[in-house]
This record gives C-alpha cells, sequence and structure tokens, in this order.
C-alpha cells in the first residue's frame, strides 16, 4: 500500500501551526510506527521551524512545500524558496565537550541525522530540496522457515 500526504504553507509560524494534526492523521491512515510518527514529527518541526525562522533573513514571503510518501519506506521532501542553506554542512556538534565550551547550535540538525537513515539536499532552481528517507521496521514480521 502506499499512500501520500503534500501540503504547501507559508512562511509562517502561524501557517506551520495547522500542520501537526494534518500529519498525526496521515501517520493513522499510512499505519506508522508511533516511534517512528513520533521521529517524523520532531524532524518536520525542527527542519521547518528553522527554515521559518532563518531562511528569510530579508522578512520576505515565502513558500514551503513538504510531500511525504509511504511505501516499504517513509520519504519526505521539503522544498523552500529560502536563502541556500544546507543542513548537511552543519558540522556534528561534540556532545562530550562541556556545555560551557560548546558552540551555539548544530543540534537540532544531529537530532535529524540521528533520527531519519537518510538525508540528501540540492540547490536546484533557487529552491532548496531536502529529502529524508525513515526506514519502517520490519522486527515485528518474522517468518518461519
Amino acid at each position: 500500500m502506499s499512500l501520500a500526504f503534500e501540503t504547501v504553507m507559508a512562511n509562517d509560524m502561524a501557517d506551520l501551526g495547522r500542520l501537526p494534526p494534518q500529519l498525526e492523521a496521515f501517520a493513522e491512515q499510512a499505519e506508522l510506527p508511533p516511534d517512528v510518527a513520533m521521529h517524523i514529527d520532531i524532524v518536520l518541526d525542527e527542519l521547518l521551524v528553522n527554515t521559518i525562522s532563518y531562511g528569510y533573513p530579508d522578512g520576505r514571503a515565502g513558500r514551503i512545500s513538504l510531500r511525504m510518501q509511504v511505501d516499504d519506506d517513509v520519504t519526505i521532501v521539503i522544498e523552500d524558496d529560502g536563502d541556500a542553506f544546507d543542513p548537511l554542512s552543519v558540522d556534528t556538534p561534540d556532545l562530550d565537550a562541556d556545555l560551557k565550551h560548546r558552540d551555539i547550535g548544530g543540534l537540532g540538525v544531529h537530532f535529524v541525522r540521528s533520527m531519519m537513515d537518510s538525508i540528501d539536499y540540492q540547490r536546484v532552481d533557487g529552491v532548496n530540496r531536502l529529502t529524508l528517507t525513515k526506514q519502517l521496521s520490519r522486527s515485528g514480521q518474522h517468518h518461519d522457515t
């Protein structure tokens, strides 16, 4: 079974606020395991809040599209017309460093990397395109031979 979800929003926190109930309904319809749905929710919140907060520093209106496809895994594509930014270029934070000596930032991207199985960034025709994949667990599907 293949299911898809797609939405377009303004680069506005109020517009972002309508997304969680839609994602929750889609996760239920797609029968996503609760841990996968939670990881996707955390990742999307981190990425979309950062895009809205930092992708349009001049205050211009922008457009963010989100597509999610559920097949054997979950594929998420986020596109925005904000300033070019490759989240994969952010260094992994030194989690062992003392908090006083740790650089600010990068922790959200670290969470995204740790919760997704693959991430790809491209800048195409003035659009940031981030493609994320989360594999669905097959742990409950043992077959006797």
